[in-house]
């Protein structure tokens, strides 16, 4: 089982990034896929998350109406489009996956700096 995140990187405020997370190693269409974030010295966060079908989503106030989850089950890859980028974003984002189990991946940093 993996789940791969790509895409992080270091930003100008304002900027976008969009984030992608390639499952292998489990029925990906059966899950519930999340992004969570951890800043440094804070407690992991739910960002978004997005339901088996790609029917629903559900983000996180501190981000509602700058990222957007998707997901391409035909690729197992889910992904977090974020635009307007702020300093407090600035974070490791966290692949995450719910069914029957629990998959976490890695994680890819995203820094927010001027």
């Amino acid at each position: 089982v993996q789940l791969a995140e790509s895409g992080g990187g270091l930003v100008q405020p304002g900027a976008s990034l969009r984030l992608s997370c390639a499952a292998s190693g489990f029925t990906f269409s059966n899950y519930v896929m999340s992004w969570y974030r951890q800043a440094p010295g804070k407690e992991r966060e739910l960002v978004a998350s997005i339901t088996t079908t790609g029917g629903s989503t559900n983000v996180a106030d501190s981000v509602k109406g700058r990222f957007t989850i998707s997901r391409d089950n035909a690729k197992n890859t889910v992904y977090l489009q974020m635009n307007s980028l702020k300093p407090e974003d600035t974070a490791v984002y966290y692949c995450h996956a719910l069914f029957l189990r629990v998959y976490w991946g890695q994680g890819t940093q995203v820094t927010v700096s001027s």
